[in-house]
């Protein structure tokens, strides 16, 4: 059940699928077609349409999620985190559906590959990124960048591979 201070946004008949075990936080705003089990959600952050979040997940306060974004298992979001739209985060690097003698993969045949995304950083519309990394503290990921390395406090990369720009950009 949502706390009282949580804000449906949109809600005229539209889903939202949130499971018992999610944890919102006071304020949190939640727009239509919002799928979150197992996650926490800190306070006064905005999840957009179209999100869906995974247990295990940690969205810190003060967050926005835009819209068409996906927050696997094993990712971790500090405060103040920018999400654009339609941003995928990926926890394994070599996924199959069946194993060696081919038999369906189950949760016991992977690890969760973990992804920090520290206070402050931001991450642009249509990015990838790729599972066991940390985004610095203040960074900023361009739009479109498939971030396969960790990004330092304070960059800013671009690209696929997602690499340093010559100067960041005066705010």
């Amino acid at each position: 059940m949502t706390p009282p201070s949580t804000t449906i946004m949109n809600d005229h008949g539209s889903t939202l699928r949130i499971s018992p075990d999610v944890k919102l936080g006071e304020g949190v705003k939640l727009h239509a077609f919002v799928n979150l089990y197992g996650c926490t959600i800190g306070d006064h952050s905005s999840i957009g349409t179209f999100v869906e979040i995974q247990k295990g997940a940690r969205v810190g306060a003060r967050c926005k999620i835009s819209s068409h974004t996906f927050i696997c298992e094993g990712v971790s979001l500090g405060d103040g985190v920018f999400v654009g739209h339609n941003v995928t985060f990926i926890n394994d690097r070599f996924p199959r559906a069946t194993n060696a003698d081919g038999s369906p993969q189950t949760e016991a045949d992977w690890t969760c590959q973990k992804t920090v995304v520290e206070s402050g950083a931001s991450i642009g519309s249509g990015s990838t990124i790729l599972g066991g990394l940390t985004i610095g503290a203040g960074a900023m990921i361009g739009a479109g960048s498939v971030v396969t390395r960790d990004v330092p406090p304070g960059a800013v990369v671009a690209g696929n591979p997602a690499g340093p720009l010559p100067e960041r950009p005066e705010d």
